[in-house]
């Protein structure tokens, strides 16, 4: 009631102010001097305050009954607690309402983007604001300048009013935009830019009904000047912590004094009240120059406050003034007037959720997961994230806080805290991300503290979806141990180790296939740029793909993986890479197969795809046979049009009968049944395309372009008779002699018959042995499995045996015989198993190693001190040992380091066959020599050496060191198998069953020796390569050494949380593409701790090793060879599938495609280029090969004269079914 009497009394006053205004004015229309000045005896400056005061006031009383209403009408039941068993169906039915949005929602949504500086369009505007504060703020200069507070002049001819009230509109607009996007509408009406608005917008309203103007409070816009520092963090102009700090001081420091000078300025000329007859007359410019000197304690006496309001004013300033101006006591003001910041308790936005984030906060660690977490490219993200750390974010952090504040909160506190955990609403939230210390000193004590962060989380709310960083692999064991641990749930644990190093096996066996999965998990978006090199944009297109799961359209059902992946590719121009096959009514748990060779598409199959954005994966649910089978351009496939349903479920029918017929026909004509498994044969990677430093470079590639011309027939086959006497490959005056027989596409026998692909490695019936008289030279360090029948002996068609050496370095033939050992597999049969060997029977010194025939295999140079960390060498081999790979075409894996290190890594390995040691030192070229470093098919260099404190970018010095070292070292230039070559050479040739296959020729220099270093520091990078041109704040994956795949950094890791969390489904591709097949039941026993058991082979643990694999194919010859000639990517994709069920996801090209002297042996990483790019015969692709089960192994004179399977070795295989050994081995 005493409200409506004082509204009423407002209003009259008001109505007074009109009337006396109007007389006064309607005496002299002209408005003379005399009028005006009659006008001013009557002040009216109550009426400007009262309405700011009034607007003030309406507002907030608006505010409190509406929250009074809520209260009373809108009660919340009781929260109940976290272990409470009716918590969960609280929890369920609170989602299922708050998720459905609501139109207020949206709008808060909307309004908090348009004021955040996070979008273009909030940076435009917050700078917009800023700008027309300070524009105001000039006009209240150019008023004040006038010496007069009040004055009578029409509306219509004061043009500066005129452009303050179309400011204020806009200021009026920016307000409630502010108040919609508030969260807590009663404390947005007191903060102090509410209260400038108050003071501000409503007296221009009211200046024009009374045609008069009162200076006022306008002076309060100059508090606007604190949003500088704001501003400039938005535009990532202040992004050090003494940068944005100076700003802070100097912002404050210029509002505070241009603001009081405004109250000295009003009071002085206004006079004290009642009368107001004692005014004193003082420009603004004179009180700005007042207050300084006072402030500053001079005090000259020629400017001095007369009125009792001002002197009492300036008493009370100047003990905030003198304190600013000395520029510390501020500080101690705010922090002992202020509580904790970072306190209080998280407040939830209706139908919002939010994840907890925990562990290692830093600057680093947080800016790498927000970059990947809000990125663009990835859809609506209306995900909330909340930081809590038991310290404060330093300035740096806190700016950066500051750019996101619409999506990012901080909370101080620790996770072991259950009161800490409520306020931030663990129990609530989406998920719960653990971030870990990558540099840290002691990993193992990193990771026990990640594990008692997941306990305590665990222990406060059991089912909250927890996803976990951690160092080391042996640590996941401890995660088991926890009850309500439960990946089926969404709980997981990136493994750092274990990815890492299995990035690295994957590139022993494809090099570069490290860079294209970094890449594809990481949300990056490509520019590209004429002014940057060719390869360089080739490279940057493919870093802008990412992985995307979508459900396929009902057009899909009843298709096979490789008519929908054809289809996804040529029409809809995505790479469809694996589907997931729900589990049977049995309750079997669904799985990801990757290039399926026979699965049919389910209806609501799910799909994983490589595209540029989620946008574009879109079209796989949007497609529709009816609507887009004759639509060319991909991007006009959108939502369905179809209207009547039954038309559309009618079209899906004939869609799967139309896919059943055309699989059918696809079998037939291909003469397969199931799916072709066939592998075409392929040069072995790097023989003829890897370079030298001098002028050997043109040389070898005019002799490969030489080898091209002269191998192929017109039809594009190759040609490459017995007798013929033309064949390039033996040539001696054309050619320089290479160490590997190149397989062919049809191979043509002395009858005029052609042999087909199949047939490759089936010797003809009743063929005379081919390889008497022949010796292998010792020089080449040839890996070769003994026979099986007698000792070394190799049966010839008459059943005789001629002697063939083998290599002494196969220490598998002397101590473990394949053949006769009935578990040849793990117990879950995704590895390889052989029976434990102690380490000192798998030791060599250095004249052993030099005595041992190396060639194909996988060097490891480990840095490690007794002591060191364990960082999981397990991890390495375990993907190099898949049992998707045969026994013969496992790499020999050589670890050049400390014995006393691998000793405590032995007991993991111990089971894994084809393991050597060298105990020397990884810088040692006579070490690196002995174990025919030139030879390898890959050297990998790490570290297990713990980063010191001191200089943290010293922790690659051994890794760059040891690169640097290979690099610098020549060899000799390494002759082929055959220490000799006589007339029989033709003959050699064109056995097709023989187990021989000659290696890869060796590197003359260093710089061609295949490697990859693992490095800590990304900046280090810039060491390993010294031909290159990369700025040292270049982005790790912009670098050419990540580009070409010969470095890996840890770091690339962090894009994994944010994929993990939107996409559980693509960590555990990824992790069966990188570790070779681990799947949660190995885990299981793993984390035993006595490391791989064997297990006697079953039907079921012998079908998976029917998995795809990841490999490398030459484009050079072979039967894919047509498309290295001008062929298009696309035609090379829909060939390989069909014909071989090959999935190609990339290229591996030459930096340098030119013939020049200076040309570079290095290649890049093309990430699935478009269907219309064009190859090169030097290119090699990463494909996702199928599973080759082979025969069963016959002596040849009673070999079936049909069947058999492909020769595509790698390292130390041999043809034929496979090192003499049954090929089910």
């Amino acid at each position: 009631m005493a409200n409506l009497t004082d509204l009423d009394q407002a209003v009259a006053g008001m109505s007074g102010c009109d009337q006396s205004t109007v007389e006064s004015l309607a005496e002299d229309p002209t408005g003379s001097p005399f009028e005006v000045d009659d006008c001013l005896k009557v002040r009216k400056y109550y009426c400007f305050l009262l309405s700011s005061i009034f607007t003030f006031l309406a507002g907030f009383l608006i505010v409190l009954l509406w929250r009074a209403f809520a209260f009373i009408c809108c009660r919340k039941e009781p929260e109940l607690g976290p272990n409470d068993p009716k918590q969960k169906e609280q929890k369920a039915s609170r989602n299922k309402q708050e998720f459905e949005g609501t139109f207020m929602t949206e709008a808060k949504d909307w309004a908090g983007e348009l004021i955040s500086g996070q979008t273009t369009t909030g940076r435009i505007l917050v700078v917009l604001v800023f700008i027309l504060s300070i524009a105001s703020l000039i006009i209240y200069f150019v008023d004040a300048s006038n010496e007069e507070v009040e004055r009578c002049q029409p509306w219509s001819t004061n043009i500066t009013q005129q452009i303050d009230l179309a400011f204020n509109i806009f200021f009026m607009v920016y307000f409630f935009i502010r108040f919609i996007a508030a969260s807590d509408k009663l404390w947005f009406m007191l903060e102090m830019y509410s209260f400038v608005d108050y003071f501000t917008i409503p007296p221009s309203f009211v200046s024009i009904y009374l045609d008069r103007t009162w200076i006022g409070l306008r002076f309060l816009r100059a508090l606007r000047l604190m949003t500088v520092p704001d501003i400039l963090q938005y535009l990532n102009v202040l992004k050090t912590s003494s940068s944005i700090r100076l700003a802070q001081l100097v912002s404050i420091f210029i509002s505070v004094w241009l603001t009081a000078a405004g109250i000295i300025h009003l009071l002085e000329n206004s006079g004290d009240p009642l009368d107001f007859d004692n005014a004193h007359r003082l420009s603004y410019w004179t009180c700005v120059y007042f207050l300084i000197v006072t402030m500053s304690t001079v005090g000259y006496g020629d400017v001095y406050c007369e009125t009792v309001l001002g002197r009492t004013f300036l008493v009370f300033f100047l003990l905030v003034g003198l304190a600013m101006f000395a520029s510390s006591i501020p500080e101690i003001i705010e922090l002992v007037g202020s509580g904790n910041k970072y306190g209080g308790e998280l407040k939830r936005e209706h139908g919002k959720r939010h994840i907890v984030v925990c562990g290692h906060i830093t600057y680093e660690s947080v800016s790498h997961f927000l970059k990947d977490f809000l990125h663009e490219d990835r859809e609506d993200v209306d995900v909330e994230v909340v930081f809590l750390h038991r310290k404060p974010p330093d300035l740096e952090l806190e700016g950066l806080f500051k750019r996101h504040f619409t999506t990012v909160e901080f909370f101080q506190g620790t996770i072991m805290n259950p009161i800490d955990l409520q306020r931030v609403k663990v129990h609530e939230a989406d998920a719960c991300l653990v971030l870990a210390n990558k540099y840290c000193q002691d990993p193992d004590a990193e990771d026990a503290a990640n594990i008692m962060r997941v306990i305590s989380i665990k222990n406060y709310s059991d089912d909250i979806r927890v996803i976990i960083q951690l160092m080391q692999y042996h640590n996941k064991a401890y995660l088991l141990n926890i009850p309500s641990w439960d990946w089926k749930q969404g709980d997981d644990v990136i493994c750092l180790a274990e990815l890492k190093l299995g990035f690295i096996a994957q590139s022993c066996l494809a090099p570069g296939f490290s860079t294209m999965m970094a890449n594809l998990f990481a949300m990056r978006s490509f520019k590209t740029s004429p002014d940057t090199q060719a390869w360089q944009n080739d490279y940057l297109q493919g870093t802008g793909c990412e992985m995307y799961t979508e459900t396929l359209s009902p057009s899909f059902t009843g298709m096979t993986f490789p008519q929908a992946s054809e289809l996804c590719f040529s029409k809809l121009k995505l790479l469809l890479l694996a589907i997931e096959i729900k589990g049977n009514e049995d309750g079997a748990d669904s799985k990801i197969s990757i290039n399926p060779r026979g699965a049919k598409i389910q209806a609501n199959t799910q799909g994983f795809f490589i595209a540029q954005s989620a946008d574009e994966v879109k079209r796989a649910w949007f497609y529709c046979k009816a609507c887009h089978e004759d639509i060319k351009d991909e991007t006009l496939i959108k939502k369905c049009k179809c209207k009547n349903l039954a038309t559309f479920r009618k079209g899906v029918r004939a869609v799967q009968m139309v896919g059943r017929a055309k699989e059918e026909d696809y079998y037939q004509t291909n003469d397969h049944h199931p799916a072709p498994t066939f592998t075409p044969p392929e040069l072995p990677k790097r023989v003829h395309v890897r370079r030298s430093i001098s002028g050997d470079i043109t040389r070898d590639r005019e002799d490969m372009n030489l080898l091209n011309r002269h191998n192929r027939r017109p039809n594009g086959s190759t040609s490459m008779g017995p007798g013929n006497g033309t064949t390039a490959l033996h040539s001696s005056a054309a050619v320089k002699q290479v160490n590997k027989v190149k397989p062919t596409v049809n191979r043509q026998l002395e009858g005029g018959q052609v042999m087909s692909p199949s047939q490759y490695n089936r010797p003809p019936e009743n063929e005379a042995n081919p390889y008497a008289g022949y010796q292998l030279a010792y020089e080449v360090k040839k890996l070769m499995p003994t026979s099986r029948s007698t000792g070394t002996g190799s049966q010839n068609a008459n059943g005789g045996s001629v002697s063939l050496p083998a290599g002494i370095a196969d220490d598998q033939s002397k101590d473990f015989d394949f053949e006769k050992t009935e578990m040849k597999y793990d117990s879950t049969g995704m590895f390889h198993w052989s029976p434990a060997k102690s380490l000192e029977d798998c030791i060599l010194d250095r004249n052993q190693a030099a005595m041992t025939v190396l060639n194909g295999h996988v060097v490891v140079c480990l840095f490690a001190d007794p002591d060191s960390p364990l960082i999981g060498l397990r991890n390495l081999v375990m993907p190099l040992r898949a049992s998707n790979f045969h026994y013969h075409e496992l790499k020999h894996v050589v670890i050049v380091g400390s014995v006393d290190y691998i000793r405590r890594e032995w007991k993991m390995l111990q089971n894994l066959p084809k393991i050597s040691v060298l105990n020397g030192s990884p810088l040692s070229r006579a070490d690196l020599r002995a174990v025919n470093v030139n030879l390898c098919d890959m050297c990998c260099i790490l570290s297990a050496k713990v980063p010191s404190n001191d200089d943290p970018t010293l922790a690659d010095k051994e890794a760059i060191l040891a690169s640097l070292n290979i690099k610098a070292m020549t060899f000799d230039d390494t002759i082929g198998v055959l220490s000799q070559r006589g007339p029989e050479f033709d003959n050699l040739t064109a056995a097709a069953g023989s187990p021989i296959v000659l290696q890869r020729r060796g590197s003359v220099y260093g710089a061609n020796v295949p490697m990859i270093t693992e490095l800590v520091n990304d900046s280090n990078v810039q060491f390993l390569d010294q031909d290159d041109d990369d700025d040292p704040d270049t982005e790790l994956y912009l670098t050419q050494p990540f580009a070409c795949g010969t470095a890996f950094a840890v770091s690339v890791l962090d894009s994994l949380m944010s994929t993990t969390y939107f996409n559980q489904n693509a960590l555990t591709l990824i992790r069966s593409l990188i570790t070779g097949g681990a799947t949660p039941e190995l885990e299981l026993i793993l984390a035993e701790g006595a490391g791989l058991r064997g297990g006697y082979s079953t039907p079921e643990s012998l079908s998976n090793r029917d998995r795809c694999r990841v490999g490398q194919i030459s484009l050079y010859d072979g039967p894919l060879a047509q498309f290295g000639e001008c062929g298009k990517y696309g035609d090379l994709f829909v060939a390989a599938l069909k014909s071989y069920g090959m999935l190609c996801i990339g290229l591996y090209r030459f930096r340098d495609t030119s013939s020049s002297c200076d040309a570079s042996s290095k290649r890049y990483v093309i990430t699935n280029p478009p269907d219309d790019f064009s190859l090169l015969p030097t290119d090699q692709v990463f494909v996702l090969m199928q599973f080759d089960p082979g025969l069963e192994y016959k002596p040849p004179a009673v070999r079936a004269p049909t069947g058999g399977r492909n020769a595509n070795t790698q390292g130390s295989g041999v043809g034929g079914g496979g090192s003499n050994k049954d090929d089910n081995s």
